[in-house]
């Protein structure tokens, strides 16, 4: 496994989003991914699986301290108090004393964002989290919470494939030390069928999605691929065997705003 510095986190490189898993799927999935040999799981509030994630966890008989776990806070709970108090929460379904990364799931400029990150940092001081970081954040909303946030921000998780440019967050991220953290970095599937990362593939014996997934490893992003199957779970994480030449990776690069973002809340930001 690789491993992305940022401030004080490492991050492994290849990760499990949990997004839309539930029940005993979920924990099954979580207790597998660990099995295999998967260092970090992605969970959030929203997703209302923070319970299974942690039945996952201690299923799969992994030391505690070998896990990078993250959740996330939802928008309407960034009030000081409520963040607060809805983290401690998270904790409770999780059944765990902290959490490797507590990030705010997505802006909200309702609440001053001053504000919000003050609580995020008094949540890790309070050794809740042993990192904080952001998610959904624009480059003018990133440089924001740097100036903001009396604690360093590990990482700003985004949607983040090849059919998407997030150069310039990317690049805002590095200027602040942080690491990028990709969701959907497969393009929810639809990356499988792209033929020019098939006959990329083909070189290597690998799927379109292990090239996808090596193409953010090597650029020291972290990806998150979900997956509700046993055998993506290996797939996923055989990526490791090879390297792909500088051109190969421009080759992908170029294939940005080919499809543009998947997200479907009505509230996304533009990037930059």
């Amino acid at each position: 496994m690789l491993f992305v510095e940022a401030n004080g986190a490492r991050i492994p490189a290849i990760g499990l989003g949990t997004w839309e898993l539930r029940g005993r799927t979920c924990a099954r999935i979580v207790e597998q991914a660990l099995r295999l040999g998967y260092r970090h799981i992605d969970t959030a509030q929203m997703y209302n699986n923070e319970r299974e994630v942690g039945e996952g966890l201690r299923a799969a008989g992994v030391k505690r301290d070998q896990v990078f776990l993250t959740t996330k806070i939802w928008p309407s709970h960034f009030a000081p108090h409520d963040l607060e108090r809805s983290a401690k929460e998270s904790l409770v379904r999780l059944r765990l004393t902290e959490v490797d990364l507590l990030l705010l799931h997505w802006p909200n400029p309702q609440v001053p964002l001053v504000e919000t990150l003050g609580a995020l940092a008094r949540v890790r001081q309070q050794g809740l989290a042993r990192h904080i970081g952001i998610s959904n954040f624009t480059v003018a909303l990133i440089e924001e919470a740097v100036a903001a946030c009396p604690e360093p921000l590990a990482c700003d998780q985004v949607e983040y494939h090849p059919y998407l440019d997030q150069t310039k967050v990317r690049e805002a991220c590095a200027r602040h030390g942080m690491a990028l953290v990709a969701y959907s970095p497969v393009a929810k599937g639809r990356i499988k069928s792209d033929r020019a990362l098939q006959r990329i593939g083909e070189r290597y014996r690998k799927t379109a999605a292990q090239i996808c997934l090596r193409w953010l490893v090597q650029q020291g992003v972290a990806a998150i691929p979900r997956t509700s199957k046993l055998e993506r779970l290996s797939e996923n994480i055989e990526i490791f065997d090879f390297e792909l030449s500088e051109e190969e990776m421009q080759q992908i690069s170029d294939m940005g705003n080919a499809g543009g973002r998947l997200t479907d809340f009505g509230f996304a930001p533009k990037w930059d």
